[in-house]
């Protein structure tokens, strides 16, 4: 029997993976990429028998490669929270989904472990920009102040590594990361010991200090448009400059486009919790566009279209 971890590459996905890893240690091939990289079913090939464990990618994106994996004999642990539809019925899936606005991935494993290494869990919260849930969780735990705001920059910072247009643009392969944070079972241990974490802050801080300079360049009440430049520290800041606008903004939706090599634009959008929209469905409008009610994004927006999703934006989420 092979095992495999197919995970999304940013705090969720590595936080949940982890917390299986601690709870269930194991020899296995781990698949993984870039924050957008997601359609990670495709790339494993199975035996009868096999395992693969699927964490923090939408179902309804793996479809395909979901079912190919259960026709050919294989067990699918399926721990989601992005949009799923339909669920397959096969006795091979195991599905822990829910799109709940307030839990994510490594909150789902949190719960199927009971709790076992429920820090990761609020790292994972926090960088997943689901704040408040991650402070409660953080109270509930008897954490400190000083060591909820190391689980809150630390989750930021895992976050921020997953964010590129290809791997050559992280600080480090999520794969790499995961290997990193293997040995720690406390979180707060990671951040105090790891030289790579030190790496990965001085990182942020440096590429952050220069995203927080980016002026809107479409603003109408209720919501604002960015275009970050053509270059790897906005690329790499683009995902947690979008959470961080989201909390500074609370009332607005907020969109960044980050130019692709390849032409057109990657845009990640977030929406205030009361919006009738919600990101995922206004995003899921356009092709490659898909995520979750507060927080979503379009993997590519070809530049004939730039026009049509400033319009639509405006429209959907600008206040009278």
């Amino acid at each position: 029997m092979t095992r495999y971890f197919a995970f999304n590459g940013d705090a969720d996905g590595l936080c949940a993976l982890q917390q299986l890893r601690l709870a269930q240690p194991c020899d296995a091939t781990l698949v993984t990429g870039i924050k957008r990289d997601i359609h990670l079913l495709e790339r494993i090939n199975v035996q009868p028998g096999d395992v693969v464990t699927a964490l923090d990618i939408s179902l309804d994106q793996n479809r395909e490669g979901l079912l190919r994996l259960l026709q050919a004999g294989a067990v699918v642990d399926y721990f989601d929270h992005h949009h799923a539809g339909e669920l397959p019925v096969h006795a091979g899936l195991r599905a822990h989904i829910d799109e709940c606005a307030t839990v994510c991935t490594s909150i789902l494993v949190d719960r199927y472990l009971g709790g076992r290494y429920h820090r990761w869990a609020i790292t994972a919260a926090f960088g997943d920009n689901l704040t408040g849930v991650a402070h409660a969780m953080a109270a509930q735990a008897g954490l400190s102040a000083q060591d909820t705001a190391a689980l809150e920059q630390l989750g930021t910072c895992l976050n921020y590594n997953a964010y590129g247009e290809c791997l050559a643009d992280l600080h480090f392969d999520p794969a790499a990361l995961a290997q990193y944070i293997l040995p720690f079972e406390n979180p707060l241990a990671f951040a105090a010991q790891s030289v790579a974490y030190r790496v990965l802050r001085a990182g942020y801080e440096d590429d952050m200090t220069r995203a927080r300079s980016i002026a809107p360049v479409h603003e109408v009440p209720g919501a604002a448009l960015l275009v970050l430049p053509d270059a790897p520290w906005a690329r790499r800041a683009i995902g947690v400059l979008g959470n961080e606008l989201a909390r500074t903004r609370p009332g607005d939706a907020i969109g960044l486009l980050s130019p692709k090599s390849t032409g057109g634009y990657a845009v990640s959008v977030r929406v205030p919790a009361a919006c009738p929209t919600g990101a995922a469905d206004f995003c899921r409008g356009f092709d490659t566009g898909g995520g979750r009610r507060l927080a979503a994004g379009i993997n590519h927006l070809p530049d004939a279209d730039i026009e049509h999703f400033i319009g639509s934006f405006s429209a959907c989420f600008g206040k009278p």
